[in-house]
């Protein structure tokens, strides 16, 4: 028999709670949906307003995945939805504004991918995203390089980078920005992954071809793209273990430059709440309206 749980006054069935999603550490669904319960005052601000798309990996990052847009068959009738314009038309995607629909849609075991946009405002990017992807045997250790060079070039535009790990290989860096036409944030954007590349010849690949990036750090700026998402700050990823995309201090990201250990920014699910506890949410900044900055002109 499902278990049935209240949220908020919202009744959730929540299955398969001893179901192991990671092998490599024993990890299970119960323990999943108890991490995004205790991370939702931090992940919550991160998620409202912004139409959801879910990576779903119901039998762990080893199983299928299914990437989805559009609102989930069987979703509560109280789940709040918005419409997105597409190419091809107007889709409905999720709205995540609170705790229940949170676990909601925890249950179907997700990653949570996010656009640089609000639904009132579609196509109006109020952030900048880099997504910075080494190629072997380039590492995190690399993207800590390239990351804090773009920091300063963005600081010398009036702009201040947050930073995060993807959770997988490589690191984030976002920028709450006064809104502005999404294709003016991806041409900002194309522009300093392409000084970025013109500093760094060594290091840094601006292009999306793979062949040029063995032993670099790709500067992804497509995904500020009106179309594109990014993994949201505290997700879960459908990776070998448990980790987590965490915001992380400049501090740490110049200590594993330094250090040459990219374990040093890899965090998994048991590691927030301590990171939490000392630190806040780093990210924060980024739902405050008045930390926003002007692209330049």
């Amino acid at each position: 028999m499902t278990p049935i749980t209240e949220v908020e006054g919202r009744r959730l069935p929540l299955s398969n709670l001893e179901k192991v999603l990671y092998p490599a550490t024993g990890f299970t669904k119960g323990e999943l949906l108890h991490y995004y319960a205790t991370t939702a005052d931090a992940l919550l601000p991160h998620l409202a307003d912004r139409p959801i798309s879910f990576l779903r990996f119901p039998d762990g990052p080893d199983g299928q995945h299914f990437f989805a847009k559009n609102v989930p068959p069987g979703a509560p009738a109280w789940v709040k939805t918005a419409e997105v314009p597409r190419s091809d038309g107007v889709s409905r995607q999720v709205l995540v504004q609170d705790l229940a629909t949170l676990m909601w849609a925890a249950n179907l075991v997700t990653e949570f991918h996010t656009p640089q946009w609000r639904a009132g405002a579609p196509a109006r990017a109020d952030r900048l995203v880099f997504d910075l992807d080494p190629g072997a045997p380039a590492d995190i250790v690399q993207c800590c390089e390239v990351a804090r060079w773009l920091r300063a070039r963005l600081s010398a535009d009036g702009l201040h980078a947050y930073a995060k790990t993807s959770g997988s290989k490589g690191l984030h860096l976002l920028v709450p920005l006064v809104p502005v036409p999404s294709e003016q944030a991806s041409a900002y954007a194309k522009t300093l992954a392409q000084e970025a590349e013109a500093a760094l010849p060594h290091l840094v690949v601006h292009r999306m071809n793979r062949s040029l990036r063995p032993g670099k750090v790709f500067v992804d700026h497509s995904q500020n793209s009106a179309a594109k998402t990014t993994a949201a700050p505290y997700t879960l990823r459908a990776r070998t273990e448990p980790t987590v995309s965490t915001p992380v201090t400049w501090d740490e990201v110049e200590a594993c430059q330094d250090g040459g250990d990219a374990r040093d920014l890899v965090f998994l699910a048991d590691d927030i709440a301590p990171r939490l506890e000392r630190y806040g949410d780093l990210l924060g900044p980024l739902t405050e309206p008045g930390r926003a900055g002007e692209l330049p002109s």
